[in-house]
């Protein structure tokens, strides 16, 4: 597709990714590790979030962390798979 017509999503620092997951979770931080790769290669920022400190996130993920939000939306859970992340958050 030309780039003259290809859509521009939002600048990465409009972005945010939250991780939620909990600690002493071997997955959250394989998770961890990918996301903090992608979003400081890229520039966007990201958080976490421990589902032991917040009940609501814990009712909502307890079952899928670690869960990884991007903008506020579910974008994957369990395995976090870097080249699926960077596409997101480049388009």
């Amino acid at each position: 597709m030309s780039p003259l017509f290809r859509r521009k999503g939002p600048a990465a620092q409009d972005r945010l990714v939250t991780l939620i997951g909990k600690p002493d979770c071997h997955l959250c931080e394989d998770a961890e590790a990918v996301v903090a790769k992608v979003c400081g290669e890229l520039g966007v920022p990201w958080e976490q979030k421990d589902i032991t400190q917040d009940r609501a996130l814990h009712d909502e993920y307890w079952e899928q962390i670690p869960v990884v939000l991007v903008d506020g939306r579910q974008h994957t859970f369990w395995r976090v798979d870097e080249v699926r992340l960077r596409k997101e958050l480049t388009n």
